[in-house]
């Protein structure tokens, strides 16, 4: 913020004058402070509130602040202790230069009623710049046997404090005999170099020593050059510039490159000596970088833009150097000229948005005030509204003006108003500049959230992980601002007495669903959830929608062997083979169940190990375990043989099943060389009694299918909802000499349901035999043995099990 000097004497009077117009309590009399510059922000300057006669509450109640014509706020108000502290670090000189005073003018505003007091603080400076030289290193070409009394100048010093802190003392170090320090401040201070004693080029050819300024500060502060002196052969005729002072005038507009003034200088000497060339001192500010000279011409042109606002009036020192190293100085001011080259700036104190429908006429929206950087008459300026019905502009104080409200708002009609405010000044041609003030109006929350989709199905695989994401549900609403942020949540589905389900989660921002537990295919096929949506007005607005998880099938359970049983600690029994059996014959079955469904529960049997690998074979669909080839005297009596049971999951899993197997001795064939027609008829009775057997336990399965079919039918209601359970028995099985007839020597029960629109007929092992029912004990009919208890197991099994040659009738079943 640079400074703005103010002449408060017709300032007053137009405050007064306001004040008899009708303003209220506009104080004419500024209230002056001063401070010292480089202050730490928050640096009290005054209680301004005293001052100014008013309590630190009424700062508050009546919005109290500081306004700053120029815009940046070098000063902050606390109101609530009623004190003036300063708001940055003050550096006077980069507000005023070296003006002798430095004064920062604003206001205090309060509003309710509107009252304005004018505040005025000196900067006063401190210390705190050190001379600085032009030049680094000056070199001077003297010639020797020059006279005593010649003088040679140097570019003063510059200091950029003022009064006391100013340069107040040249010297020389190391002193010598041959030069003095002269000041000559006439208009502005020249540095001259006086020399006491001729020099000798042959005694001294070069000369070094320093010049120091030391300013009047406390402590003081120093800053030095380097005089280098080259003594030459005489050069006794030094320039001189036909002015001391040359003054130009140029526009702030002019393009650069263009020539300001020319400066001549003539020395009287002939040839080399008589030679001039041109150059400036360069100054600390470097402010020449704005222009150049040309050295042969003295020519001065303009080397970059000019700002009258920035710079009213610029110093130089031009320098004119003989070919014999004597030079002169003389000063050039260059002022510049105002032109309309700033349009109008619009600075927004206070804004209110966005408005509720139902404010007032009247009501204030902004407060802003306007300015332009120009003087005279390209700084007068107007201020007006393009075309608007709803609002107006009013005067408020100086150059502040009120954005007010006409008429009433309507936001169904219009929800947001642009109001351009223009202001232009009186310059010819006139500049303008504009400023939107964007109005919303807020609106009332009338509009429930509404969902994207008027129900949801997503999908998760069991076991999942817990916190899964399996979906998200999206919901908007048609208000604005808060009325339109929406959240979700799961609520029962049957009422607030209910409560919601715990397995499922929504995030209320972003209408993801989480799966919050692992879900199991066997016990949960699909559950569904409400999800509620709701807006953030008062009172809220909210909708509701459907979502339906479904539950994939995984490859989870591994197969369970049920026969032959490892469950018990009993010893497995061995099947028996008798040692004229052949190849083909049925010794075995490895009977396993899945409980996935699907092609998870697919399975299938292989011969894992054996101890003859080659007299048995396995089937891959039954299970079965049959001879390969007749068994010989060279095999072992007791075989032992491991069933790998595989699921055709991804990826498969597996579970095996041991069997023993007992060879019979050949001493049954030596009571049996020859087969009489006796013996003939007799297995023929035999294989008769078992076909009747079976026949029988089919017939018995059948009845308590049905009767289990009608009982089911007669429960259930909803048959076409999913899988139904049509039959069910317990189905008892005796075998009386199973090992003679080469079968499994115990009985198992199962659990046969079918499925509604099966195509294939599958049989699906839904249910397992409850160990409670003594229905389903069975027990086999071999003497001496124990009844044996299985446990129960969901068994499904597909197609290809279903035609498989040991699953082709039930009768087969019941002869395990």
């Amino acid at each position: 913020m640079q400074s703005y000097p103010v002449t408060w004497r017709p300032f007053l009077q137009v405050l007064c004058l306001w004040a008899l117009l009708g303003v209220p309590r506009v104080r004419c009399e500024p209230i002056r402070y001063s401070v010292a510059e480089e202050g730490e922000s928050g640096s009290v300057v005054a209680d301004v509130a005293e001052d100014a006669g008013l309590a630190p509450a009424q700062l508050s109640a009546r919005r109290a602040r500081i306004a700053s014509p120029a815009g940046r706020q070098h000063f902050r108000l606390e109101r609530g202790s009623g004190r003036l502290v300063v708001a940055e670090r003050l550096d006077r000189e980069e507000m005023c230069g070296r003006s002798r005073t430095c004064t920062l003018a604003f206001e205090l505003l309060l509003a309710d009623p509107l009252q304005f007091f004018p505040i005025e603080v000196s900067v006063e400076d401190i210390n705190d710049h050190s001379p600085v030289f032009p030049d680094e290193r000056v070199t001077f070409k003297i010639p020797e046997r020059g006279d005593p009394g010649t003088r040679f100048p140097v570019g003063a010093a510059q200091d950029l404090d003022i009064g006391s802190n100013d340069i107040q003392a040249y010297s020389i170090i190391p002193e010598n005999e041959y030069f003095t320090v002269f000041i000559q401040s006439e208009n502005e201070k020249f540095i001259e170099l006086v020399l006491e004693k001729p020099l000798d080029r042959e005694e001294q050819p070069e000369m070094d020593f320093t010049l120091v300024a030391t300013d009047g500060g406390s402590p003081p502060r120093t800053g030095s050059t380097e005089i280098h002196i080259t003594v030459l052969d005489i050069n006794d005729n030094v320039p001189v510039f036909t002015q001391k002072v040359y003054i130009g005038h140029v526009l702030e507009n002019a393009p650069e490159g263009s020539v300001v003034l020319r400066v001549v200088a003539n020395d009287a000497d002939e040839g080399v000596n008589g030679d001039i060339s041109y150059q400036f001192s360069q100054s600390v500010v470097h402010r020449h970088s704005l222009f150049t000279i040309n050295p042969k011409t003295g020519e001065i042109g303009i080397a970059k833009p000019l700002d009258f606002e920035t710079e009213k009036k610029h110093k130089l020192t031009v320098q004119a150097v003989d070919g014999g190293g004597l030079s002169s100085m003389c000063n050039v001011i260059v002022e510049v000229l105002d032109v309309n080259d700033n349009a109008p700036e619009i600075v927004v104190s206070s804004f209110n948005s966005p408005l509720p429908e139902n404010v007032e006429p009247g009501t204030v929206i902004a407060l802003f005030a306007v300015r332009d950087q120009d003087s005279g008459i390209n700084g007068e300026i107007t201020c007006a509204l393009e075309e608007q019905l709803s609002f107006a502009l009013r005067p408020a104080f100086k150059n502040y003006y009120e954005l007010v409200t006409v008429s009433t708002l309507d936001r169904e009609e219009r929800a947001q108003h642009m109001v351009v405010v223009t202001a232009a000044d009186a310059g010819s041609p006139p500049l303008t500049s504009t400023h939107t003030f964007s109005v919303d109006i807020s609106d009332v929350n009338d509009n429930a959230p509404v969902f994207n989709q008027t129900s949801y199905t997503m999908y998760v695989h069991e076991n999942n992980a817990p916190a899964l994401l399996v979906g998200a549900v999206k919901a908007t609403d048609a208000d604005a601002g808060p009325n339109a942020k929406v959240s979700y949540s799961v609520v029962p589905a049957r009422g607030p007495e209910e409560e919601p389900c715990s397995c499922v989660s929504v995030n209320s921002e972003s209408g993801g669903v989480f799966v919050l537990r692992p879900l199991d295919y066997e016990q949960l096929r699909q559950l569904e959830v409400v999800v509620s949506a709701a807006d953030a007005g008062s009172p809220p607005l909210s909708s509701s929608v459907s979502v339906r998880l479904l539950v994939v099938d995984e490859n989870d359970n591994a197969p369970l062997v049920l026969h032959p049983s490892a469950q018990d600690s009993s010893p497995p029994s061995s099947e028996l083979v008798p040692a004229g059996a052949e190849a083909g014959d049925l010794v075995s079955k490895v009977v396993a169940v899945d409980a996935d469904s699907g092609q998870n529960s697919w399975l299938s049997y292989q011969l894992l190990r054996a101890t003859e690998p080659g007299l048995f074979a396995v089937g891959a669909q039954s299970g079965e375990v049959r001879l390969r080839r007749p068994p010989t005297e060279r095999d072992a009596a007791k075989q032992k043989l491991v069933v790998l049971v595989r699921d055709n999951g991804r990826p498969p899993l597996s579970a095996t099943a041991a069997l023993s197997v007992l060879l019979v001795p050949g001493s049954w064939d030596a009571q049996l060389p020859q087969q009489s027609p006796a013996a003939g008829e007799d297995d023929g009775s035999l294989t008769t009694s078992l076909i009747i057997a079976l026949v029988f336990v089919s017939l018995l399965f059948l009845l308590s299918a049905a009767a289990f079919v009608a009982c089911k039918v007669c429960k259930r209601k909803e048959l076409s909802s999913g899988p139904v359970l049509y039959g069910a028995s317990s189905v008892q099985s005796y075998v009386a000499d199973g090992a003679a007839a080469g079968t499994l020597p115990h009985a198992y029960c199962y659990e046969v349901s079918l499925t509604t629109g099966s195509g294939n007929s599958e049989f699906k092992f839904l249910k397992p035999v409850l160990p409670s029912l003594p229905a389903q004990h069975c027990s086999t009919g071999v003497g001496g043995a124990h009844a044996e208890e299985f446990p129960p197991v969901p068994v499904t099994m597909g197609d290809a099990d279903f035609e498989s040659p040991g699953m082709q009738s039930v009768a087969q079943l019941n002869g395990f």
